[in-house]
């Protein structure tokens, strides 16, 4: 039962949604503000899923105006945790399938978001680094997946080296966001579905890499998200254990 009302109260918001940022964003299409607004509001649907979305250095740390986010990819459960810390002036780069999706699709392009096929993976590579290289002309930032894919519970896939072939071209920072795991965490019979943590890291710069470095900074920001995100996991399993500890004792008395 619990699950039928979720699915139900989230495909009507979700159309909620989805119809209001299209007139929204009518008003003034492919503008690149709209992508933070629209991810807040399809985050703010997480509490109906039951989990709690943790998020760090969001506003401790300055962000640099113009730069390239990196961040695992999950699942569809992305557009309710990671969503949540998309920036002012980002353009977001997605899977050109995305556009037959009702509603959404149409939302999505209308934000000024990037649509590309990643069956022509040299096309898309040079829209990338093109669109990259006009990042200060333009006052924007991007944010890329660089897995290509959503990991299904797989872990953190190999990157790709477009998003850091575009970095160093632009010579722009690239900033990791780090999503701990959600991959068989959310059941919509469960009434809670405990913590997720979404961890913006330090801005890692690329002025220092040579085009023929590449593979060796793709092979360093891999690395650092990697063990981030296994810290986060491990926070988590530790949080949830406690709070699973703290219920029982009050039973028990």
């Amino acid at each position: 039962m619990l699950a039928i009302i979720r699915i139900i109260s989230v495909l009507i918001l979700s159309i909620i949604i989805c119809i209001f940022g299209i007139v929204y964003c009518l008003l003034r299409p492919h503008q690149s503000y709209h992508s933070d607004l629209l991810g807040r509001l399809f985050g703010s649907m997480a509490p109906i899923f039951g989990i709690t979305v943790k998020i760090r250095n969001f506003s401790n740390n300055p962000l640099p105006r113009n730069c390239i986010y990196i961040s695992n990819h999950q699942s569809n459960y992305d557009m309710i945790t990671v969503s949540r810390v998309v920036q002012p002036r980002t353009i977001i780069v997605g899977k050109k399938s995305l556009l037959w999706i009702p509603l959404f699709g149409q939302l999505y392009w209308l934000c000024g978001n990037i649509l590309i096929n990643r069956s022509q993976s040299s096309r898309s590579h040079n829209i990338l680094i093109k669109i990259a290289k006009s990042i200060r002309t333009r006052d924007v930032s991007i944010w890329v997946f660089p897995e290509g894919t959503r990991s299904f519970g797989k872990g953190l896939l190999p990157f790709k080296i477009g998003a850091f072939h575009a970095a160093i071209s632009a010579k722009v920072p690239i900033i990791p966001v780090c999503v701990s795991n959600t991959s068989n965490k959310i059941k919509l019979n469960r009434w809670s579905n405990g913590l997720v943590i979404v961890e913006i890291l330090t801005p890692i710069a690329t002025q220092q890499y040579e085009p023929n470095r590449i593979r060796s900074m793709t092979k360093y920001c891999y690395e650092v998200m990697k063990k981030k995100i296994d810290e986060l996991n491990q926070e988590v399993i530790e949080a949830e254990t406690q709070v699973i500890r703290s219920l029982h004792s009050r039973r028990t008395k």
